[in-house]
Parts: structure tokens; sequence; C-alpha cells
């Protein structure tokens, strides 16, 4: 009894320092990402489950230097680089972010309406966008930052669905292992770009600015005063690591699932994400779609309220306006307002007849094009002394991020070598 007690204990433990790199993680797992990685195994089989390794090390290393800036400065990214350097590479970074945000949320909004749709054929696909957006509005707005985080915590879970498909066909895990462990490459357009499109989905600007906010926001709902020591850092890296873990995982069995059921039958093309999940409804029976798609509906209710989150702080901290998930409307009706704005564009896109799994795919690619600049950023905070403190980052730190800035800005160079040739 003793033994179980004190096991319960430390999972206890445990479940209490995940927050924010859990939801991170998470969220960067949304139909995105999961029609990227899609897409990804579907024309190139298994020859990209290699990128999952990598991926996860970069990962952790730069959503853990957000956390750490947060925490250190008790204030989000934005509002530090509005102290700390200059206007116009402040408002270069919003020209940048907000369209691929927008395209973003309005990409996954169509995909959870066009999974339903699936699901309920007698409802049209737009019923299920509208009806998707005005219940994420309502949950938003109505209820306290603490109460939304314990819903995406939750939510979390729907990711551990898509880790179970694979095991639902036969697999050659000798074929599995060699792909993963020894990377293959095809220098080609078609190639780098879906490279360009997983670095993106997984290493996405948007959540840096989320991470140091919510961190922030974690210490100004502390009860007690929070002095960021090395307790406090340690269990920062463990929520990140954790966050970072799932979602690689996830990662790795969904272009795993693509690769060895879609790609083998010749499908090579995945225009809708619906039509990632009924591809593989006759290939490994209906029990493997239903769970496919309701893992599209749970990371888009999970991934939408972080991607409108964020940019709605990123604006709200530009600005000066009040903001703050546990504020009332009118405590912060701006910060509110422009959460609502950013979920009725993205909605709208729904009604120009732009394919969901282009423009996902296209979300991707740009953030991967984008990114290097703001990793950049990140490594000079990080690195600044006079914001950071003796806070700085580590050498494993440093060394992971110039890594990941370098890797991503080859693959970004690459990619606009074939598209202009």
């Amino acid at each position: 009894m003793a033994g179980s007690t004190k096991s319960s204990s430390k999972l206890k433990d445990f479940l209490r320092k995940l927050g924010p790199g859990l939801v991170t993680g998470a969220s960067d797992d949304d139909p995105s990402g999961i029609a990227t990685y899609s897409q990804a195994g579907a024309q190139f089989g298994l020859s990209t489950l290699w990128t999952a390794l990598i991926t996860f090390p970069m990962m952790a290393a730069i959503q853990g230097m957000c956390a750490r800036i947060g925490l250190v400065t008790s204030q989000g990214l934005t509002v530090t680089l509005k102290q700390h350097y200059s206007k116009p590479l402040l408002y270069t970074m919003l020209l940048f972010s907000f369209p691929a945000i927008t395209l973003n949320i309005g990409a996954d909004i169509q995909g959870m309406g066009a999974v339903s749709h699936m699901i309920f054929p007698k409802v049209p696909v737009s019923v299920f966008c509208i009806a998707f957006t005005a219940v994420l509005m309502y949950v938003i707005i109505k209820y306290p930052y603490q109460q939304i985080a314990m819903i995406l915590k939750w939510l979390c879970l729907s990711l551990l669905l898509y880790i179970l498909v694979p095991f639902m066909v036969k697999q050659d895990w000798g074929l599995i292992a060699r792909k993963t462990f020894i990377p293959t490459m095809q220098f080609n357009k078609e190639f780098l770009s879906i490279i360009v499109a997983i670095l993106g989905t997984t290493i996405s600007p948007y959540l840096f600015f989320w991470q140091a906010t919510m961190e922030a926001e974690d210490i100004a709902h502390s009860k007690r005063r929070v002095v960021v020591n090395k307790r406090v850092l340690d269990n920062m890296k463990t929520d990140v690591n954790v966050g970072m873990l799932l979602s690689n995982v996830v990662m790795f069995f969904i272009i795993l699932t693509a690769g060895s059921v879609l790609f083998p039958a010749g499908i090579r093309e995945i225009n809708t994400i619906d039509q990632a999940a009924k591809a593989l409804e006759p290939l490994t029976g209906k029990l493997t779609y239903l769970i496919f798609t309701l893992g599209v509906l749970g990371t888009g209710l999970l991934a939408i309220p972080v991607l409108a989150g964020s940019q709605s702080y990123m604006l709200a901290e530009t600005f000066g306006w009040e903001a703050g998930l546990d504020k009332k409307f009118p405590q912060a009706r701006a910060f509110y307002i422009s959460i609502i704005i950013s979920l009725l564009v993205g909605l709208s896109l729904d009604f120009f007849g732009i394919s969901p799994i282009k423009a996902l795919l296209y979300t991707a690619i740009s953030y991967g094009l984008t990114a290097p600049v703001m990793i950049a950023i990140v490594l000079h905070i990080g690195n600044n002394k006079k914001i950071m403190g003796t806070r700085t980052n580590s050498k494993i730190s440093n060394f992971l991020g110039y890594l990941t800035l370098v890797l991503m800005t080859v693959a970004a160079v690459g990619l606009i070598y074939f598209l202009v040739v």
C-alpha cells in the first residue's frame, strides 16, 4: 500500500508539472499538421519518418527558450520585442505572422467541418463550420484561462487515437526502423516542399508567442510570488519536453499510417482532409477512419483557441490593450474582439472555395519560410543578458537552436531555389 501511495503521489506531482508545454505540443498536431503528415506519407511512403527524430530536440530547444523568456520576463514575447528591439522588426514579425495564422484558423475550421460532414452527410459542411466557430467563440469569451487550460489538457488525449491506427494493419517493422533511423532525401521541389511543410508545422512561429505568454500567465495566476529558480526551470523543461515528445510521437504515427496504408494502395494525392480519413476506410476498416476523424475534431478544438489566442495576444501586447483569457469581455474588449475577428475571417475562407488541404499545406510551408527569422530573434533574446540576466541559454540550447536555424534556412532556401528555377 505504501508503494502504491508513493507511486500515486509521484504521478500526481508529474501531472501537476504539465501545463503550457503540453498544450503547446498537442496543439501543434492540429488539422494543419495532420494534413501535412498525411500528405507526406501518401506521397512519399515511409521516406519522411526520420523527420520525427530530428524535430523533437529542435522543438524542445526552441519552445524551451520561449518558455524561459516568458518565465524570466513575466511577459509575452511581443512585449519583449517591443521594449528591447526596433519597431520595424516588431511590425515585420506581425506582418509575416498574421496571414499564416489566419489561414491556419480557417483551414482548421474547414477541416473539422469536412470530417463532421463525412459522419453526418445530411448536414452541410458550412453548417458545421459555423457551429464550431460559434462554440469556440462562446467558450473563449465565457470561461477564464484556468478552465480553458483544463479543457485543452483533456483534449490532448485525442492525439493518442493516432498511435492506435498503425497497429490495426500488418507492418514491416524492420523497414520502418530503417526509414526512421536512416534519413532519405530527394532533391526535388515536391520532396523539399514536404520537408519545409513538416518543419513549418512542427516549429511554428505562433507557438513561440503562445508558449512565452502562457508561462507569463501561469505566473500571473499563481497565488504566491514565483521565484524563477532551478526547480521552476526544471518543471518547465519537463512540461515542454513531454509536450514536444507527444507531438512528435503523434507526427510519427500519422506519417506511418499514411505511408503504410495509402502509399501502397496507390493513393498519392490528398486533396481534402476528409479524403485522408475516407481513404483509410476500405483499406483498414470503419473503426480506423472514425479514429482518424475524431482525432481531427479533437485537435481542431484544441488548436484553434491557441491560434486565435496567440494572434490576439500579439496584437494586444503591440498596441498596449488590456489582454488575458482570465479577463471578462468588458475588461479586455479589444483583445476579445480581435479573437472574434480572427475566427470570422478564418470561417469566411470556407466560402471562397479554397481546398482545405491546400490551405493547410500552404500554411505549413509559409511557417517554414518565416520561422528562421523568428528563431534568430528568439536566440538573440535568449542570449541577451540585459533581458535574461543569469538565465540565458545553455550551451546545449544554443547548439540545438542554431542547428534548427541552419536546417530550416537551408530547407527554405532550397525550396525557393526549386520554385524559381
